[in-house]
């Protein structure tokens, strides 16, 4: 099938390819000429056959929005945006409104997989009416992981994006756990290898995992992180999974627990967010201040 990419940063670069080697073809655009396919985005969709699939990796807010409000006059009615940036799932609600009006339809996708998805496949939860998903289930079934696991039609519009918001506000309390174990360990004089220690249990314990896997390659790169600050940002779906909690009564004192120690590495050199830093670089990429 074709479809339109627009936003091809570190994951959407990635995802062109993805597609691309399943045998679909991508026409991408981005506000860096060197990388796109296209110029406009009235270039892009001139470009796709109806009904068009146009497929938005921008930052939330602002930027989702104007461009949504751009194809909105530039699609017709059969055609399918696909939100698969990290959108609060209300905003999902309102452009799925505002496409409606139009007879364009509106998927919304919440994408993990940072930048190992080009070869490991990337996770996808996914909202929206049953016709709409089917458009888009091509470009699903090439992004996915091998196997039965890791793609999911979660609900109606904002399913997806909340679900992956979920998702992220977990990922918070794990890097957590292992950042507080990693700083405990290191205080003591009687743990002689603390990296050899994170190795040993990648196998056989009931912590193994892939996050813990990225410790230890963070350690085998700087085995004190030493090189890194203790401050790591928050990209919001924390702070957003916390609201819900308390919009629904839900306690969720792990996740809340670890957004709040992401406030306390600005304010201090913070050990534990040395741990958190590395690991949000070695699995999305993410900027690292150094020491």
């Amino acid at each position: 099938m074709e479809l339109g990419l627009v936003g091809l940063g570190k994951m959407g670069g990635n995802m062109r390819e993805r597609i691309r080697r399943a045998g679909h073809t991508v026409i991408g655009y981005d506000r860096n000429p060197d990388v796109a396919d296209v110029h406009s985005l009235e270039e892009l969709v001139g470009k796709l056959k109806g009904p068009r699939v146009v497929w938005v990796m921008v930052p939330a807010g602002a930027a989702t929005q104007s461009t949504v409000d751009e194809l909105a006059a530039l699609l017709e009615p059969g055609d399918v945006v696909v939100d698969g940036g990290n959108s609060r799932w209300t905003d999902d609600e309102k452009h799925a409104v505002e496409l409606g009006i139009k007879g364009i339809g509106f998927v919304d996708c919440g994408v993990s997989g940072g930048v190992w998805g080009l070869e490991n496949g990337y996770a996808l939860m996914y909202g929206g009416d049953v016709e709409n998903i089917a458009k888009v289930q091509p470009v699903f079934d090439a992004l996915k992981p091998e196997g039965d696991f890791g793609s999911v039609h979660a609900g109606k519009v904002g399913a997806g994006h909340f679900s992956k918001m979920v998702h992220n506000g977990i990922e918070y309390a794990m890097m957590q756990a292992y950042a507080e174990g990693w700083e405990l360990l290191e205080k003591v004089d009687s743990v002689t290898d603390v990296r050899e220690v994170f190795r040993s249990w990648q196998e056989g314990t009931v912590i193994r995992s892939w996050l813990l896997d990225l410790a230890v390659n963070a350690l085998d790169e700087d085995e004190h992180l030493e090189k890194l600050k203790g401050f790591a940002q928050d990209s919001g779906e924390g702070r957003w999974t916390v609201e819900a909690a308390i919009d629904h009564s839900v306690p969720l004192p792990a996740i809340t627990a670890s957004l709040f120690a992401r406030f306390a590495s600005r304010q201090d050199d913070s050990p534990q967010m040395k741990m958190i830093a590395a690991l949000r670089n070695q699995f999305g990429g993410h900027a690292v201040e150094k020491a």
